[in-house]
């Protein structure tokens, strides 16, 4: 729902979430879907005569994943759901909930983004707490999700952890999008996780900067000038030009959609860009930050 400054309010962010009793309600009905996915599962598997044993080994999972599945306490990607429907001979009845069932991976605030994401030709970021879940290695957002409070359960960190693997398939998409991320200085010497955790994700990062399509920047604590200062914001484009605004605050998150508001906010990245370190500068920082751990 948009409202007259054409502003989109949803609720907290899908890169530092925090669960609360207003995004709980916000999430039944997403859960509703996975609930009745996981019951025409194995309405299906039992019709088929197939145990979940065998049915979990012909997915390559265990049993009693098939049983997280069934009572939706685990969502399963576009993937598994196509190869449960030719393992249970389902003719495509299974394949119908594919993309209900992988909106509701992402908690209903982000579902939004999500979906932009898939649809971006561009895509500008600028963080100040943690690395762009886009870039996180797996290690690095377990590590973040472990940190959440009041604590999340592990099948919730389990279902976040494959939501945010499955939007890094952007990297791979082709045509490629343009995506450029800045990122200050403290975001990449916090040792979330530890020390092992923070090298495979600098060590991450320098790869994915040596994509033709990807820079990623760094704005230096002692800059002296920085536009980013009122906090993260990301700027999508989606392939018609419209251009979308992504920003997060303390359990709260708007997506704006007013034109002046988009095209500042393009234009203020571009400023951030100019007064961060030049890509190459940067992976040059990041190989430096490497080298003190």
């Amino acid at each position: 729902m948009t409202n007259g400054t054409g502003t989109e309010a949803v609720e907290p962010s899908g890169e530092h979430d925090d669960d609360t009793g207003g995004q709980a309600a916000a999430d039944k009905a997403g859960q509703g879907v996975v609930t009745a996915f996981g019951q025409s599962m194995k309405t299906l598997r039992v019709r088929a005569g197939m145990e979940r044993d065998e049915f979990g080994r012909r997915l390559g999972y265990s049993a009693s994943t098939v049983a997280s599945f069934e009572q939706g306490r685990r969502i399963p990607s576009p993937s598994t759901i196509e190869q449960a429907d030719k393992v249970l001979g389902a003719d495509g009845l299974l394949t119908l909930w594919t993309d209900q069932v992988e909106r509701a991976q992402y908690p209903v605030f982000f579902q939004g983004m999500a979906a932009l994401e898939k649809k971006a030709i561009e895509l500008l970021s600028y963080d100040t707490l943690v690395v762009k879940g886009l870039l996180q290695t797996e290690e690095y957002m377990r590590a973040l999700l472990a940190m959440r409070r009041p604590p999340l359960d592990q099948e919730t960190i389990e279902q976040r952890v494959t939501a945010r693997l499955a939007r890094q398939d952007i990297f791979d998409r082709r045509p490629a999008p343009f995506l450029s991320f800045v990122m200050d200085e403290s975001v990449l010497r916090h040792r979330y996780g530890g020390k092992e955790v923070l090298r495979g994700q600098l060590e991450h990062l320098l790869l994915i900067g040596q994509q033709r399509n990807v820079e990623i920047q760094v704005m230096p604590t002692e800059c002296e000038d920085n536009a980013g200062v009122n906090g993260p914001f990301t700027v999508v484009t989606r392939k018609d030009g419209k251009k979308f605004v992504y920003v997060e605050a303390q359990q709260t998150s708007t997506l704006k959609t007013d034109p002046e508001q988009t095209v500042m906010a393009a234009a203020r990245y571009g400023i951030i860009r100019s007064q961060a370190l030049s890509p190459r500068e940067s992976l040059e920082f990041i190989k430096g930050l490497l080298g003190e751990l």
